[in-house]
């Protein structure tokens, strides 16, 4: 077993790009993409231990929208022609064969809104298993600055019974992909780098810097990437936050909050955030994992917390809003019927991950409400599996209250004459419909 350290220069490393040998461990936003682009010039595997979504991307489909599907198949092509391209795998076997390993697994937080890491160190676990000797592990997945030393590498060196730093090494490299975007991609987005010593540091950073056309930043040490992340989602969370404190403000007040912002909008270095309901993987993950750091290093972050437990009650808010506006019209309540057109987190994209248009959705149940969700992009299966929740195939008839949570495009096609009747009231919380429509709104 060597003991010598990594010192290979990036152009002998990637001198023979037939022996780089990329595997992408987990294959949904971030990794998907991921592997097509590199797919474009390596031999890249895509893992996932799901084989369903193997077999659907073998087949060149994808259910969350974020692949272009004509690269998509051509890399699969590619590969069954030649040394690059693409080809998928839920056998962990087939990991035994590549070098380089991407990890992009999910790191959620538990219902204490604390850090899961167990798919990341599941990852990290099977991963050891199939180390050699200047195999280098980089890892994508959102967490707090050190979880790629303290708890990572530990679980590396134990299933793989290597040592780190001289015979295997590691990487960081955040992800910045932006659900739904298809202005702001993958390759268009400067990507942050960083590994565990300088000469990795290097060639991470040339691997990056040969599919990101935007460029790449390396980034002095594996915690800096770490946390430059971590305060990415973490700052827009507390600016969205304080404009959904001014909305609970200005509801009081009876102003309009988007009236206040296009006022305020007009001084040049006035920043425009909307208020609105913030879910997804990112923004309303992420400060708690650079919140759980600091309380573990006897600080307790006023800022960050108290951000997210303004976003973590705003839809409680829009809930009970619609019901006061559905008193003040004198409907009765118990047995009212309501429509969420929207469940996915964001506008024009599938996904439903830590969405808190369920939080409508239970607030108006406790009131005894009966109420339908309706959604063109989410996956029906998906939202029963993960929420419990059935959507609506199609909407059919009239409602007392009708709340717009999502801004698709598809909803400005609705002719709400006939979801409506004199005494529907209809809450808008993106500010996406014509004012004169609408009851109340964000």
């Amino acid at each position: 077993m060597s003991t010598e350290q990594f010192t290979k220069t990036p152009a002998e490393y990637f001198k023979t790009p037939d022996l780089v040998k990329i595997a992408i461990i987990g294959l949904g936003y971030v990794g998907l993409p991921l592997a097509i682009e590199f797919a474009k010039k390596y031999d890249v595997l895509g893992f996932d231990i799901n084989p369903d979504r193997v077999d659907e991307l073998s087949k060149g489909e994808d259910r969350t929208r974020e692949a272009h599907i004509g690269d998509l198949n051509k890399v699969i092509a590619s590969r069954k022609n030649g040394a690059t391209g693409l080809c998928f795998s839920a056998n962990k076997s087939s990991l035994s064969d590549y070098n380089i390993f991407i990890v992009t697994v999910p790191t959620p937080i538990n219902q204490f809104k604390s850090p899961d890491l167990t798919p990341l160190l599941k990852a990290s676990a099977m991963l050891g298993g199939f180390l050699k000797q200047d195999d280098i592990v980089i890892y994508e997945s959102t967490v707090y600055p050190g979880c790629t030393e303290d708890d990572c590498v530990p679980v590396l060196e134990e299933a793989s019974g290597l040592k780190f730093n001289q015979n295997f090494y590691v990487g960081y490299s955040p992800e910045r992909i932006n659900p739904g975007d298809k202005v702001n991609t993958l390759t268009t987005i400067k990507k942050v780098t960083s590994g565990s010593t300088p000469a990795i540091a290097e060639v991470v950073n040339h691997l990056y810097q040969s599919i990101i056309t935007a460029g790449t930043h390396k980034a002095p040490s594996l915690k800096v990437a770490e946390a430059s992340k971590a305060i990415e989602n973490a700052q827009r969370d507390v600016n969205i936050s304080f404009v959904n404190e001014l909305a609970l403000i200005f509801d009081r007040l009876g102003i309009d909050t988007n009236d206040v912002l296009d006022a305020a909008g007009t001084k040049w270095n006035f920043l425009k955030y909307k208020p609105g309901l913030v879910g997804g993987h990112c923004i309303g993950v992420d400060p708690y994992y650079l919140a759980h750091k600091a309380e573990s290093l006897g600080y307790h972050p006023e800022v960050i917390l108290s951000g997210r437990r303004v976003n973590d009650n705003m839809g409680f808010f829009v809930a009970n809003k619609v019901i006061k506006l559905l008193i003040n019209k004198g409907h009765k309540i118990l047995g009212a019927k309501a429509l969420i057109l929207g469940i996915t987190f964001k506008e024009n994209c599938p996904d439903i991950r830590n969405t808190k248009v369920v939080d409508i959705y239970s607030e108006l149940k406790q009131f005894g409400m009966d109420v339908d969700i309706y959604d063109p992009w989410a996956d029906k299966m998906e939202v029963k599996r993960e929420y419990d929740l059935d959507l609506l195939a199609n909407i059919e008839h009239s409602y007392d209250a009708i709340i717009l949570t999502v801004a698709h495009e598809e909803f400005h096609s609705i002719d709400f004459k006939k979801l409506t009747n004199n005494n529907t009231i209809i809450f808008d919380t993106k500010a996406f419909l014509e004012r004169s429509m609408v009851d109340g709104r964000l």
